[in-house]
């Protein structure tokens, strides 16, 4: 029998980031259609989620965002996101049960604004774990709509598809996108050997700021809403996750490389600024040490970070990146290893 001070119910749930985002930009409302492959990796967002009566004790809601070190408490869930609106408008869409007292912790070793989806995950882990607390499950794909329909229904956020859905499906995922916001996912499975040397050769530069909006990406969705689906500027975008998906296929990392390269090129010709000077540094070092390819993670622009493909010699690319924190001070390497598994959510017994 639980005392007052003793959870009925202890949820946890994880989900991955995503990485090397071929195709972004055509997983959006005005593209309307698109394909991405992108790369699902650890480090993980976490969530716990400790269950109680509501006794008229306890606060309905505590929150502790910990990578914030911020804790406070809901009396409900309405209509107004004060604190973190991400967690506060999945608690709204999801719903508590009335009988119901909830303490939440959520944490995530990925820094924020790093462009690699790091908030669709928090979310897509939050949707997972409060989905235990009523009859029913949703699939992966279910997980991955709301999560969506947080950021753009409720917070009314730009908001491509690709980032919950890596998150909900894990691994390496082509995705083709038939009307926004409709997707069909296709995980791709590769011999473990090219699994294992992809994981040995990729590595997460992060510029050590966040990632911003700001007006280069409210101006590059102007000129695409007025151009419209069939823009010249897309056109690239939707083949490169193609190049990657057949490189991948007969493990072929130079012709991944390649890919990458062509992908942040044709991200560059979105806009000149979505690729900034610290990407462009980041990069410059990177090629002279040997690199393969580069990817700027998410839409780009000021911050964020860089996904890059070393050669065959790891003595090599680990020569890279102390050569990347010499020479663009700031930046920080993320360690990251491939995730099978996208999201997982589990019970287990209060001690």
């Amino acid at each position: 029998m639980p005392t007052p001070d003793k959870p009925l119910r202890i949820i946890n749930s994880v989900a991955p980031i995503r990485i090397a985002d071929f195709g972004g930009w055509t997983d959006t409302w005005f593209a309307k259609f698109g394909k991405v492959l992108n790369v699902a990796v650890y480090p993980l967002a976490e969530v716990q989620m400790r269950v109680f009566h509501r006794d008229g004790q306890r606060p309905p809601i505590t929150i502790y965002a910990e990578n914030y070190g911020e804790r406070y408490t809901l009396e409900g869930v309405g209509g107004t996101y004060d604190r973190h609106p991400l967690l506060e408008a999945a608690l709204r869409f999801m719903g508590v049960p009335d009988d119901l007292a909830l303490e939440i912790d959520i944490f995530s070793e990925a820094p924020a604004g790093a462009s690699t989806g790091t908030s669709a995950a928090v979310s897509v882990s939050l949707v997972g774990a409060l989905d235990l607390l009523t009859p029913g499950r949703l699939t992966p794909h279910e997980v991955a709509r709301a999560a969506h329909r947080i950021e753009t229904d409720l917070l009314h956020q730009q908001s491509g598809v690709q980032d919950q859905l890596a998150s909900a499906y894990g691994g390496i995922n082509y995705i083709e996108i038939l009307e926004y916001p409709h997707a069909i996912v296709s995980p791709l499975h590769v011999p473990q050997a090219v699994e294992w040397e992809l994981e040995r050769r990729l590595s997460l530069v992060f510029l050590g700021q966040s990632h911003s909006s700001s007006r280069v990406h409210e101006r590059v969705i102007e000129e695409l809403e007025d151009a419209g689906p069939d823009a010249e500027k897309l056109r690239p975008l939707r083949r490169t996750p193609m190049h990657a998906r057949d490189a991948l296929y007969a493990g072929d990392f130079v012709a991944l490389g390649k890919a990458m390269i062509e992908n942040t090129e044709a991200q560059a010709n979105l806009h000149p600024d979505l690729v900034s000077p610290r990407h462009q540094a980041v990069i410059d070092v990177a090629r002279r040490h040997g690199a393969l390819g580069w990817k700027v993670n998410g839409a780009g622009g000021d911050g964020g970070s860089v996904t890059l493909l070393g050669g065959p010699q790891t003595a090599a690319n680990r020569a890279m990146l102390r050569a990347i924190a010499t020479e663009v001070p700031g930046t920080q390497n993320i360690p990251i290893y491939l995730s099978p598994a996208g999201l997982r959510v589990w019970e287990v017994a209060p001690a």
